[in-house]
């Protein structure tokens, strides 16, 4: 499917991309960034360009698979979208359900910038386990 940046608004846009991490598609989930976007997890270092962002969704994808995004609340103005979500992903067998705060921005129907805030804890706790 080819992906279509005139089709959304910014709302719609981040809505549609956050319901496809359940399927675990690092190429389809690159098509929705600008060719310079940022992602960052707030508690790592950004990621900045769109083939960088996709080889790192995929390695992501590859150890975690699909990531169920479960939005709470999400509001829009203009060309910057936030939401309230609850992250749910399996590590090592164990389900791991992370409260994030995301802000997206818009440019030309695509997201240029992307910011996660998230506590580390849950993760980390895991991997000292």
């Amino acid at each position: 499917m080819t992906f279509n940046a005139e089709a959304h608004s910014p709302d719609t846009l981040i809505a549609e991309f956050c319901a496809k991490w359940g399927h675990g598609n690092a190429d389809e989930l690159a098509e929705y960034f600008t060719d310079d976007a940022t992602y960052h997890n707030i508690p790592l270092q950004p990621i900045t360009g769109r083939e960088a962002i996709r080889e790192f969704l995929r390695g992501f994808l590859d150890t975690f698979g699909g990531i169920d995004f479960h939005v709470g609340h999400q509001v829009c103005s203009g060309n910057i979208v936030l939401n309230e979500r609850v992250d749910t992903f399996t590590v090592n067998g164990t389900t791991i359900d992370l409260p994030v705060a995301g802000v997206f921005e818009v440019v030309d129907g695509r997201i240029h910038a992307w910011r996660d805030y998230f506590d580390m804890a849950p993760i980390t706790a895991l991997q000292n386990q």
